[in-house]
């Protein structure tokens, strides 16, 4: 039986059917998984779970919430791929691993059948933001162990798209490619994008007169943030969408065409919650909270109530699409274990870069909190543009101003010497706790 086989357009099912194939293929997933896969059979048990009494959708609730730090323990105890494994290691045909920016990187296994599942998955991504066949994709980015866009890339591939990698290239040289084939949308970080647009400024090539006319940014925050978003489709004269997936889950999210600054999750292909980050039960509808993601195509390597650390907010509103998926306002709002408390604020990394992509004097920035006299002591460094390098003070005093004005907190605020941060082809690294 093939669960993952695609539908037509499943994104575009009514609630009932789209609820229904969700149990479904969770308790398919739950069947499968059971029989043969130790770390599950070994969680279950620990809990006392009984998988067959999952009936319904409401009846998912009983079984544990899986978390990161459970998942990092065991590739650790049982390297190199944790016991995470339904199948023998023989069946599986692609390994990628996460980014460590946070930790040790974890590998994932993906059999034929999951990898074509992500396939899937991008697919509907790419209709939801309106992309076709007849697009041509550009990937500037080198192929590696990080999932990055390589499903997104054979996901068009699959659709018949041309599809362009710029790995191996410089920026210049990548620019160009966009140029000479006649590149219609573009897969990137929100960081990437904003590199290329300033080495096209300096090149003077002009972005906006090419035949971009989308870039779908993820990887990191930026794609959610308004000013970043602005700043982004200004320089290359086309609408940006943002993409929500983590390596681990799978590509899960997408802003919709029809409903800018929100994000439909995936629930064709996933099972969705957002519960209360201390006591883990549902929240109200839309209550802040956090997500909590049961994929439902990738049996080979399944998570079940995984703790994303991402925060977020249904929107109960009709979406303008008329689809019944998930719709999250304003995207992922920030991640739980991101937080740092300045002067008794909760402040997030989205917070902040709200504030310093106003600035188009900005070129680069940097964030730094360290713990001075038992309090946590932020200092931003800002690298101006060539142009507001004359003035450097004037850039100071009116970002600190934005910051006290917007976020309630002072902030270190100083300068940098053009060029002086670091430049990034795929996440950038911008936040940085110190202790």
């Amino acid at each position: 039986m093939n669960m993952n086989a695609p539908d037509t357009e499943p994104e575009n099912l009514d609630r009932e059917a789209l609820q229904a194939r969700q149990l479904q293929r969770l308790q398919y997933l739950l069947k499968e998984v059971s029989a043969t896969n130790e770390f599950w059979q070994k969680k279950w048990g620990a809990a006392g779970v009984d998988i067959n009494s999952i009936q319904s959708l409401s009846d998912l609730q009983k079984l544990p919430i899986t978390t990161k730090s459970e998942l990092v323990e065991d590739h650790l105890a049982h390297a190199p791929y944790g016991t995470n494994l339904t199948y023998p290691v023989e069946n599986y045909t692609r390994m990628h691993q996460t980014s460590g920016t946070t930790g040790l990187p974890m590998r994932w296994l993906d059999t034929k059948a999951s990898w074509d599942w992500f396939g899937e998955c991008w697919a509907q991504i790419y209709r939801m933001v309106g992309l076709y066949p007849g697009d041509r994709l550009f990937f500037p980015f080198s192929f590696g162990p990080f999932v990055g866009f390589w499903a997104a890339f054979e996901g068009a591939t699959r659709r018949g798209n041309f599809c362009l990698a710029g790995g191996g290239t410089g920026s210049e040289a990548r620019l160009q490619m966009i140029l000479d084939n006649r590149i219609t949308a573009v897969c990137c970080t929100p960081t990437y994008a904003l590199r290329l647009a300033e080495v096209a400024e300096a090149e003077n090539i002009n972005l906006a007169a090419s035949r971009v006319r989308a870039l779908v940014v993820a990887g990191e925050p930026g794609g959610n943030i308004e000013a970043t978003k602005l700043r982004i489709g200004q320089a290359w004269g086309a609408r940006v969408f943002d993409h929500w997936g983590m390596t681990e889950i799978g590509a899960l999210g997408i802003e919709p065409l029809e409903s800018p600054g929100s994000l439909n999750i995936l629930e064709t292909e996933c099972i969705a919650e957002i519960v209360n980050s201390d006591t883990l039960e549902p929240v109200s509808p839309g209550e802040q909270g956090e997500l909590i993601i049961t994929n439902l195509g990738r049996i080979g390597s399944p998570l079940i109530r995984y703790r994303t650390g991402d925060l977020v907010s249904e929107d109960t509103s009709p979406c303008p699409s008329g689809r019944a998926l998930l719709r999250l306002q304003g995207g992922i709002l920030g991640r739980a274990d991101d937080m740092v408390i300045i002067r008794g604020n909760n402040v997030f990394p989205s917070s902040l870069e709200a504030i310093l992509r106003t600035f188009d004097r900005i070129a680069e920035y940097r964030i730094e909190v360290r713990t001075i006299r038992s309090m946590q002591h932020m200092k931003i460094e800002l690298e101006p543009t060539d142009s507001a390098a004359a003035d450097p003070q004037r850039l100071v005093r009116e970002v600190s101003h934005a910051i006290k004005d917007k976020l309630n907190f002072n902030a270190e605020v100083v300068t940098v010497a053009p060029g002086a941060l670091p430049r990034f082809e795929l996440k950038g690294r911008r936040f940085f706790k110190l202790d």
